[in-house]
């Protein structure tokens, strides 16, 4: 069957539809990731997103039930230049294809995405549409697609009831993280070190966590603008004034920033992948991280009587890490749990764990 790819500017990619056949409106982003698109579709970061996959070759190693990030699917659309008929791995248990029709994800193969994301990179992300319509009004097509916005996904994708794990062997710390969009990575890493962990909702109060005795507060990930939370800053500011101990990740780390008096701005096409360096400060050293967001700390904004950059982007010169002046408290952009190779990151999770006094 035909699909076809309308952007906001105007330009159209026909292909064949892959996944579900419903149309969709999504903001459409790139990312370079050799693999990882089951991480990246069940990302809670990527709601109201379609995926613009700029590697040739999806779907060569299957889907299984261990890579899923969250309880579903999150991500609208996916695009891509070849699809894999079927799975070659160990732990496949089923193709790609199948699994966007089960998750209603909208699809398109035989695309030129070397050209897309040119577009993309050149012109910043912009909204678009798949559909498989044989025929269609440019002109209403046109009007959704400017008209559409991403918007109040964080109350989307949050738990609405809180929810415990159990840390693995011996219990050395209690962490409560908020759950703007919580990776299940992230927990994973926590458990392992034998923190038991409590998930809480996004809009969870600032008392409730302070008087609930964690011994820390992780900030999640998530989608979206940042500073379209207002109610969350307010709750997370009330947090930073106390003593506890915080480690923001992602959008907790731009909504962190906010809270202590900082700026976020949007970046013309995000950080989007799984090879993206970046410079520790204080360590001098460069480490390969995944990333998924389409904002950042604005540096000059930053009080540096407040906190000091503590990781650089090495491409592009951004904001990706910051540490505080008050007492245990810091934060990164980029996503420590998402390992798509690396893993030397994860000493941020150790970090953690110690100023919670589970390293004693």
């Amino acid at each position: 069957m035909k699909a076809t790819l309308i952007l906001e500017n105007g330009s159209v990619f026909t292909g064949t539809s892959i996944g579900c056949t419903e149309d969709k409106v999504c903001q459409l982003v790139f990312n370079t990731s050799m693999v990882g698109y089951q991480e990246l579709l069940t990302d809670p970061s990527c709601a109201g997103q379609g995926i613009v996959m700029s590697y040739p070759l999806v779907g060569n190693y299957g889907v299984n039930e261990e890579d899923c990030q969250s309880s579903r699917v999150w991500a609208e659309a996916i695009v891509v230049r070849r699809l894999s008929d079927r799975g070659s791995n160990f732990r496949c248990q089923g193709d790609l294809n199948t699994y966007l029709k089960q998750n209603n994800v909208t699809g398109i193969q035989g695309v030129d995405t070397r050209a897309l994301t040119k577009i993309l990179r050149n012109e910043g992300s912009m909204n678009a549409m798949l559909t498989c319509a044989e025929h269609f009004n440019v002109s209403e097509v046109m009007e959704k697609i400017k008209a559409y916005k991403v918007a109040g996904k964080v109350e989307q994708v949050s738990r609405s009831q809180p929810e415990s794990f159990e840390a693995q062997g011996d219990s050395r710390c209690h962490a409560a993280v908020l759950d703007f969009g919580v990776t299940n990575s992230l927990v994973a890493h926590m458990l392992s070190r034998g923190c038991k962990v409590t998930v809480l909702p996004a809009n969870t109060g600032a008392q409730d966590v302070l008087d609930g005795g964690y011994d820390g507060v992780l900030l999640s990930g998530g989608p979206g603008d940042p500073a379209e939370n207002e109610q969350i800053i307010g709750q997370i500011k009330a947090l930073y004034e106390s003593d506890l101990p915080l480690f923001g990740i992602g959008l907790g780390h731009q909504m962190l920033a906010i809270a202590a008096g900082a700026k976020t701005v949007a970046l013309p096409y995000g950080h989007r992948g799984g090879n993206i360096p970046v410079r520790d400060v204080e360590k001098g050293k460069i480490y390969i991280t995944s990333q998924n967001h389409g904002y950042v700390v604005d540096k000059d904004s930053v009080d540096c009587a407040v906190a000091q950059v503590s990781h650089i982007n090495v491409n592009d010169g951004s904001v990706e890490g910051l540490k505080y002046s008050r007492p245990n408290c810091f934060s990164v952009q980029y996503d420590p749990e998402g390992n798509k190779g690396p893993v030397e990151t994860e000493y941020l999770f150790d970090r953690m764990v110690a100023i919670m006094g589970g390293d004693k």
